[in-house]
């Protein structure tokens, strides 16, 4: 029977996790010449058909290659050490912290048995193994918590950006306990990352009217796809005039970056703290051999409004400061841009 995987972007990590997780009977593989020879030329070959920079991969594979030549991966027998080598190679060529090889002790399905990313909930639990299941759900319910600061002032801490088929009446509930604050706070500092979906449905409450987001290029089709904010929503929506302000730092990853940087692109949102870790490439596993496996990016996110996104470099705070001293900070600049002020101030002033 074939080991079933959770294939939506924004599990893709805990899917990945649950997958080369080692049980304590579960012996050591060690890799002879020809298993590293495998995983290489495999490696090699997914990554000119898939990366979404075609040039790097080519580089990538130049740089392997030349590795090989040299006779550097010839005294790796520990595939958990062949993983990290290969990691090591491909990044110090492309530092793309989305991209990734990976040791499984248990046999890796091919690409063709995993099933295309489900758009139900009901759909996604038949990708999930019963007993992960209450782990996933619980993992949703803890990825977003909410609270008032003070009655004016809004707390919403966003850890990650589970299937929106999750998250619709989550972010509901948050949104409605804070619909009557005239200020918020969004804590991103912990948040690990998710699907663009989930991020475009919690950027919805923030706009007053449909507002395109981000395009994703996709390297296998060609094709752009554009993300736009969702018209109707089951929560309040908060609008486009309350003062937002976005805490972020080195552990904001991928779809919490998605949220801070389109916010912040937008002019929605005033982002403080320390640049984030800069990946904005979505991501899928390929197999590489029985045990291997790769995550490589496919696919590109590019701001409507900057032509660009945070790749490499991370969102750029508007106010700097150390991740620590955030929340202090963004309290204090609220309850000065709120004092003796009737009405909301709009974001920036």
């Amino acid at each position: 029977m074939k080991k079933k995987w959770i294939v939506v972007p924004s599990l893709l990590a805990l899917a990945m996790a649950g997958a080369i997780a080692a049980s304590p009977s579960e012996p050591k593989v060690a890799v002879d010449r020809a298993a590293r020879q495998e995983v290489i030329d495999t490696l090699v070959a997914k990554l000119n058909d898939h990366y979404v920079f075609p040039d790097k991969a080519k580089q990538i594979e130049a740089a392997l290659r030349q590795r090989q030549r040299e006779g550097k991966y010839d005294a790796v027998s520990d595939a958990k050490q062949l993983a990290k080598q290969l990691t090591d190679d491909m990044r110090a060529v492309a530092a793309d912290g989305h991209m990734e090889v990976f040791f499984s002790p248990r046999p890796v399905p091919a690409d063709d048995a995993m099933p295309p990313p489900p758009k139900t909930r009901a759909e996604w639990e038949q990708h999930v193994p019963a007993d992960k299941l209450p782990t996933f759900l619980q993992m949703a319910d803890r990825s977003v918590e909410q609270k008032h600061l003070t009655p004016r002032i809004g707390y919403l801490k966003v850890s990650m950006f589970p299937p929106p088929f999750l998250m619709g009446e989550r972010y509901a509930a948050a949104m409605n306990q804070l619909a009557d604050t005239d200020g918020l706070i969004v804590d991103l500092r912990n948040n690990s990352g998710g699907g663009p979906d989930t991020v475009a449905l919690l950027v919805s409450y923030f706009v007053d009217q449909r507002t395109r987001l981000n395009d994703i290029w996709d390297r296998d089709t060609g094709i752009s796809t554009p993300f736009w904010t969702e018209d109707k929503l089951d929560g309040k929506r908060y609008g486009g005039k309350k003062p937002v302000l976005i805490l972020a730092g080195p552990r904001t990853m991928s779809a919490g970056e998605d949220f801070a940087y389109t916010m912040q692109a937008m002019k929605r949102a005033t982002v403080i703290g320390e640049p984030t870790w800069g990946g904005a490439h979505p991501t899928r596993p390929y197999r590489l051999a029985e045990h291997f496996l790769a995550s490589i990016p496919t696919r590109r996110t590019i701001s409507p409004i900057t032509k660009t996104n945070w790749e490499g470099v991370g969102v750029i705070p508007d106010v700097k400061a150390k991740p620590d001293d955030t929340l202090a900070l963004a309290r204090d600049m609220l309850e000065r841009r709120l004092q003796g002020s009737g009405a909301p101030a709009a974001a920036g002033q």
